[in-house]
């Protein structure tokens, strides 16, 4: 509204002193040199209108994201996975999810790609974005990415995976189905590409017209997968393979039977919550939470009364590790807990054995932790072996999961598509608009020469 105050202030000067040619959008052309007041209002009006357009770019109306569809955007989705990159490069990559309308929106800030959004968790980064040339889009992202994680472009090429049109989508639908996930048929997934449409679709999102709609219909579709098939019963999440793996090697490892080690968690988010409930399936009551803060430790503690849960701060940690047989990592720190370093200078190494389960990505646990006499560490990717014969199992569930997958893929094709028959159904619209102004003109004409009454 301030900007179309100003032009219209510039416009009345200009009509005033007789320089209407001096107008043209939002350009301004230099007045005669007798308009002397006039040139400086119109130059003073130009560079508030240039400077403000560039501090406050407007969102696009309803309209013009639906002119924008209709004119060849096409979606893809670029990133890396479980399946394709080691948590060495995942966590390099990893975004928060506050930040993941921040990271869309600098996507799209160069124009190559009209929409965007992200979807980043502990075993995959993906951008989901459309764009009408996939060159230039994917060029653009390749080089945000590698700004943004400091690995070269070569290495990011070797791990990124790109996707387009039909296959960007069906790859979407599996991921919201469970069936590209780690642990096959795993509802964690779903919630968070619900997260994932829904910041799409907020004021700060980029998601667009194209893009959102794929997002809901991706969500619908895992909502259908795990209501109308199997694949979901008895599955079971990272955090359970994560118990289940030091279940398997506690013997091994520790020379001590599982039901008989002394547990600790450092983190108090959603996956050490996970973990509580499946490590208490299996008898274990004894849990020693270390957090930065009480508020989320004593919540477990009043949500779980029948398991004995003590809270320490991270002032303690060194103590807890020291009293402890399996210590599993799950916090949100981007800088690693654990290291070999700070084992040794607790008196941690070389002594009795110890098994870290790190869970989290970016990880809690440096690598060179493995270099520790005594001591086993194992990451997410160490997962792979305890999951395989839960997806062996599955196979049956995944091909009736596929086939309703496959319906809500092709539900948003067809829309896609249809989106091409816009400008043809628009410019019929206009066409018969003008001929009905025609034809009632003419009518109009008639009925003025005539004699008839009123009535």
């Amino acid at each position: 509204e301030k900007l179309k105050m100003k032009f219209a202030h510039a416009a009345m000067l200009a009509a005033l002193l007789g320089a209407s040619d001096a107008l043209s959008s939002f350009g301004f052309h230099r007045a005669t040199p007798s308009s002397n007041v006039l040139t400086t209002s119109l130059e003073m009006v130009a560079s508030e209108v240039s400077t403000e357009n560039q501090l406050m770019p407007r969102k696009k109306t309803k309209e013009e994201r639906l002119q924008l569809a209709s004119r060849g955007l096409q979606v893809h989705v670029v990133g890396l996975s479980i399946h394709h990159a080691s948590v060495e490069v995942r966590e390099k990559l990893a975004i928060p999810e506050i930040e993941w309308n921040e990271a869309s929106k600098d996507i799209c800030s160069t124009g190559q790609v009209a929409e965007a959004a992200v979807l980043s968790t502990c075993n995959r980064f993906e951008v989901y974005y459309a764009a009408s040339d996939p060159r230039q889009a994917m060029a653009c992202l390749t080089n945000y990415l590698a700004k943004r994680s400091g690995l070269t472009v070569s290495v990011l090429r070797q791990n990124l995976f790109m996707l387009s049109g039909e296959d960007a989508v069906w790859h979407l639908m599996r991921v919201s189905g469970g069936l590209d996930s780690l642990i096959v048929g795993e509802g964690q997934i779903l919630s968070q590409v619900k997260q994932c449409h829904y910041h799409s679709i907020e004021e700060e999102g980029s998601g667009g017209k194209v893009l959102s709609r794929m997002l809901e219909k991706s969500v619908t579709a895992g909502k259908r997968v795990r209501s109308e098939t199997g694949i979901s019963k008895g599955s079971v999440s990272i955090s359970s393979a994560a118990v289940e793996l030091s279940e398997m090697y506690s013997q091994k490892d520790l020379n001590l039977p599982f039901s008989e080690a002394r547990l600790a968690v450092i983190g108090a988010g959603k996956m050490t919550r996970l973990l509580i409930i499946h490590l208490a399936s299996r008898g274990l009551k004894n849990i020693t939470i270390v957090n930065r803060s009480l508020g989320r430790p004593e919540a477990m503690q009043e949500e779980f009364p029948e398991i004995d849960i003590e809270i320490k701060l991270m002032d303690d940690l060194w103590d807890v590790v020291g009293q402890s047989d399996i210590v599993y990592t799950a916090t949100s720190s981007t800088d690693y807990v654990i290291t070999e370093e700070l084992l040794q200078q607790n008196a941690l190494g070389g002594g009795r054995p110890l098994m870290l389960v790190d869970i989290a990505v970016p990880r809690n646990v440096g690598d060179d932790c493995k270099n520790v006499p005594n001591v086993k560490a194992y990451n997410v990717d160490d997962l792979k072996a305890v999951v395989a014969k839960n997806t062996a199992t599955r196979q049956k569930e995944m091909i009736e999961a596929e086939h309703l997958l496959r319906e809500e893929a092709n539900s948003f094709i067809g829309w896609r598509e249809s989106l091409s028959a816009i400008p043809t159904i628009n410019r019929l619209q206009e066409t018969a608009n003008a001929f009905r102004e025609e034809e009632l003109e003419k009518c109009t004409k008639k009925l003025g020469n005539s004699n008839l009454t009123d009535k």
